[in-house]
């Protein structure tokens, strides 16, 4: 296709207030301060090089004729690769500048939001008015405010790019550009802030930005944790003291108030064994282990504070009976300390939490501090105890008129460790339903029981396994008969969940997750391995099930059966007896990524939304709580997009205010990397969690819409897999046109991007699918398909166009469908792409399919345009609009660059024979794009 007839992106023009002034200023310093450290390091030419590429793009963006691109290839071409690896760290560290200018005006936006009392969205109090506004009662919010229960669970993928290293700058560089507000009152010397910039840029440029070697898991856990240090510990006390604060002026007691705990946190990193070979027993016990050594450490930090603080005299204030019991408890002080009660309480308090500390991290005491010579050598027998002398600490203060020195540190700890235990966060397990299946085969031929389980249809299969659970209370597995490494490998993952259960308690490990559930056999083969290390029996008089059994359902297909898979499940006996003694609770695990990528966009949400109805039907019919754990990305082939629309979309009456969410990537630093952004979008999740569990089934009218998005889902459906599954040529051209195959070689993750050994579509992860597209600047999952099924619905019909406008205006699911849509395609550019195309080996076969994916992108923007009466992309998203036309010259530079990198490493006939230099390039260049396009699969 000629680059003429090539379409634009018709995003947004957008205003600059003063704020966005500001926005633009930090811009340009930055950018400043970059250009001079690439003067200084890399010289003239990689400056101008640098300065003549960016100049290129911008002057597309103000001309918007594909002219101003002509020369970006040629002075691509025209560098060395030493040279083209400057350049492209240049544009990478450009692009994170911007992220980092970004998030600190959203900070500023934010301090400013909270000072002016302006209700915004996504906060307490203006879901609180959202529900007034629907004649929500009083009675029925206190009620759903009793029900929320949110647990981000922080993953580890593929995609993660960033390296600690390169995170601690940025964090470096975003706390002193938030001090510019103290260089305008000059409290701050100008030159001396600009200096500390100047500083850290330099550093960044020294410092390497890929890792060395492949990622391994306990860097990933290592990675995740610090994300508590710098949000979770202070901010989620803080939502949750809000929380509370709230619901007590609604009219709930104090006590009822103050046992609200909307919000824990949830971990798969050591845990999720599925296609990751590297994570095993050992990495179990080392997350449980990391966790416990961060919490605690806070937990001393924290007493610390509270010690230095509470100085007071028994000569100057009363305390109550059982603090002066906690204090006479810590036996010999300092003779300075005789008379300060609360320093001796605390100190007992202290004593206790290192004894504990001990005891739990055994295998990392040298991280600990020493314990006091002659001190109260007694661990805690569980959290609950710690919180309740502190509480003791906090009534002596009330009790003596002292309330106001609760508030603050010693509020927020007792709320901490209601939060966190001494668990930090509860660490899922998850693995493939085949590798179950396959060691349950093996135990039963090894017990001697059955030869050959595997070749058992499914109604076979769930006879044997219900016997073995329900008449045999023996273990299969004996220690004198071999076992294969698998077998051996996944028995040691549940011994080591009994053993974390017995040091931690049952919050450390509650759940067990089956990736490709797709029978009840499937979910009983995990009962039979938990029975193996006696988290489970099914005898009768003994009947109990430690971990929750959570089926994911992935596949489109797998969606559709899972209703009567759930049906089948709570009718067994055994299954009513587990859930009568767990709450009568069943979790659901739903996958977006493969649905995704087997059914496209439109498809994929359509059929997780008729999931949630029908199993929440489901739980209805038998009494069963049924929760959702929704296993979304960050961009929007995986789930992504806004949270709080995201949680509002979801049918009513499915969420009841519990909700699991993984947050994955790059999303984890966009989202947490800041404690202010931090605040907002975690009070995101359980606002929109609120407003979700007060609006019932009964308060839907959806069924007119509903019929005609599953209408409009098989059109979209059909597209989608016409494209990708249909097109000869189509597997081929994935591979050859995005930078796919040089992803799986970067060290950015510890699990492999493929199942299998050879790359196909059907074998690739859903995760670098999407990455690939978002790369080559396309997008492709979260969009093909929409615009050919609206058309063809419409089909020239204006009163149909007229109701799908009112859908998006009326129904939440809906808007929040169209409104990702039109995120993602915002982030597109089919020029660029086409860029990408002339990559692929048959020209012909290339140019057919990009004729067809430009055809299908013009009819989705031309269909969205008419359904939500705009005439540009973004026009309900200034914010989102200005954050791209502040960062697309530097996405267009890295990705000009990427295919000419990729171009050079295509003469080579194998990975390893790629110049090193080269490879780096390559490597900066997916990385780059990742960090600005804040999204990574």
């Amino acid at each position: 296709m000629s680059l003429k007839n090539l379409p634009i992106t018709p995003l947004l023009s957008v205003q600059l207030d003063e704020q966005q002034e500001a926005l633009f200023a930090n811009n340009e310093l930055l950018a400043n301060l970059l250009g001079e450290t690439i003067f200084n390091y890399a010289g003239l030419h990689i400056y101008q090089t640098t300065e003549n590429l960016t100049s290129a793009s911008k002057n597309y963006y103000k001309t918007l004729k594909h002219e101003a691109r002509e020369n970006l290839s040629s002075f691509c071409s025209d560098l060395t690769d030493s040279e083209i690896l400057r350049v492209i760290r240049s544009f990478s560290i450009a692009a994170a500048l911007a992220n980092i200018a970004e998030d600190v005006y959203q900070t500023h936006q934010q301090r400013r939001a909270r000072i002016s009392n302006k209700l915004q969205i996504g906060t307490l109090e203006k879901s609180l008015q959202n529900l007034k506004t629907k004649g929500i009662s009083q009675e029925k919010i206190l009620e759903a405010m009793e029900k929320v229960s949110v647990v981000p669970v922080l993953t580890a993928h593929p995609t993660q790019v960033q390296r600690k290293s390169i995170l601690d700058i940025t964090k470096k560089i975003t706390d002193v550009l938030d001090q510019y507000e103290n260089v305008k009152l000059r409290q701050l010397d100008e030159k001396e802030w600009i200096d500390k910039l100047n500083r850290e840029i330099q550093i960044w440029w020294q410092t390497s930005m890929l890792r060395e070697s492949k990622l391994r898991v306990t860097d990933e856990i290592s990675n995740a944790l610090s994300y508590y240090n710098i949000t979770f510990f202070n901010e989620i006390p803080n939502l949750i003291n809000k929380f509370q604060e709230i619901s007590q002026k609604i009219g709930n007691s104090t006590q009822n108030s103050q046992s609200l705990i909307p919000l824990t946190m949830g971990m798969w990193i050591g845990g999720d064994r599925d296609g990751n070979p590297f994570v095993t027993v050992d990495t179990l016990e080392k997350s449980a282990q990391a966790q416990a050594i961060t919490l605690f450490q806070h937990y001393f930090s924290e007493v610390e504070k509270i010690y230095r603080d509470l100085s007071m005299s028994i000569t100057m204030t009363n305390v109550t009976e059982d603090l002066q019991t906690l204090a006479d408890a810590s036996g010999e002080v300092s003779p300075h300390r005789t008379k300060e009660p609360y320093r001796r309480a605390i100190t007992t308090i202290r004593d206790r939490l290192i004894a504990t500390a001990y005891n739990l991290c055994d295998k990392n005491i040298d991280l600990l501090p020493p314990k006091r010579k002659n001190g109260v050598d007694v661990p805690y027998k569980n959290s609950g105890e710690f919180t309740k002398d502190l509480v003791i600490v906090a009534e002596s203060l009330i009790r003596n008129n002292s309330e106001f020195l609760t508030h603050g540190t010693l509020n927020n700890l007792i709320c901490a460790t209601e939060i966190f235990g001494f668990h930090l966060a509860t660490i899922d397990l998850r693995q493939d339903s085949s590798i179950h299946e396959v060691c349950v085969a093996e135990l039963l031929k090894s017990a001697n029981i059955l030869g050959d389980y595997l070749s058992l249809p499914e109604e076979a299969r769930c006879e044997i396994l219900l016997r073995e659970l329900e008449y045999d209370p023996r273990i299969l597995s004996d220690p004198t008969i071999p076992q294969s490494e698998l077998l051996s490998s996944e028995l040691a993952i549940f011994r080591k969940a009994k053993s974390l259960h017995e040091r931690f308690g049952k919050k450390i490990i509650e759940k067990n997750l089956i990736s490709h559930a797709t029978s009840v056999s499937d979910m009983l083969e995990v009962a039979i391995l938990l029975k193996e290390a006696n988290l489970a029996k099914g005898n009768e008089g003994n009947e109990f099930c430690d971990l929750y059994i959570v089926p994911l359902f992935e596949t489109v297909e797998d969606l559709e059966a899972a209703p009567d898979i759930l049906r089948k499940w709570f009718s067994l006996p055994i299954v009513q007896k587990w859930m009568e003694k767990n709450g009568r609770k069943q979790e659901v695990m739903l996958g977006y990524s493969d649905s995704n990528k087997d059914g496209g966009y439109l498809s994929s949400s359509w059929s997780l939304y008729k999931a949630q109805k029908e199993l929440t039907a489901v739980g209805h019919e038998f009494d069963v709580q049924i929760s959702f754990f929704h296993g979304r990305g960050g961009t929007v082939g995986r789930g992504g997009g806004p949270s709080y629309e995201a949680i509002l979309a979801q049918p009513e009456g499915s969420t009841d205010g519990t909700i699991r969410l993984t947050e994955q990537g790059e999303v984890i630093g966009a989202k947490y990397g800041n404690p202010d952004l931090g605040f907002k979008n975690l009070e995101a999740l359980v606002s929109a969690a609120l407003e979700s569990s007060a609006l019932t089934v009964e308060d839907a009218a959806w069924e007119e819409y509903e019929k005609i998005i599953e209408e409009i889902s098989k059109l979209s459906y059909d597209s989608y897999r016409d494209l990708v599954y249909n097109t000869e040529g189509f597997s081929d051209f994935f591979f050859e046109v995005t930078p796919i195959n040089f992803i799986s070689g970067l060290n950015i993750g510890s699990r492999p991007s493929s199942r299998k050994k050879k790359q196909t579509l059907e074998s690739l992860r859903a995760i670098p699918w999407v990455f690939s597209w978002s790369q080559a600047r396309i997008m492709l999952p979260g969009w093909y398909g929409v615009g050919t099924a609206f058309t063809k619905w419409i089909n020239g019909d204006e009163k149909k166009l007229e109701v799908l406008q009112k859908m998006y205006v009326e129904w939440p699911f809906f808007k929040s469908t169209i409104s990702n849509v039109d995120m993602v395609l915002s982030k597109s550019d089919v020029s660029i792409f086409a860029e990408y195309v002339k990559l692929a080996k048959d020209q012909e076969v290339a140019q057919e399919i990009l004729k067809e994916i430009v055809t299908e992108w013009e009819l989705t923007i031309d269909v969205l345009k008419k359904i939500t009466k705009n005439d540009v992309l973004l026009a309900d998203n200034a914010e989102l609009a200005s954050s791209l036309r502040n960062r697309l010259a530097y996405f267009d530079s890295m990705n000009f660059l990427q295919i000419e990198l990729i171009k050079r490493a295509r003469k080579f006939e194998s990975m390893d024979e790629i110049p090193k230099e080269l490879r780096k390039a390559i490597h900066i260049s997916i990385n780059g794009l990742a960090t600005g396009l804040r999204n990574s699969g």
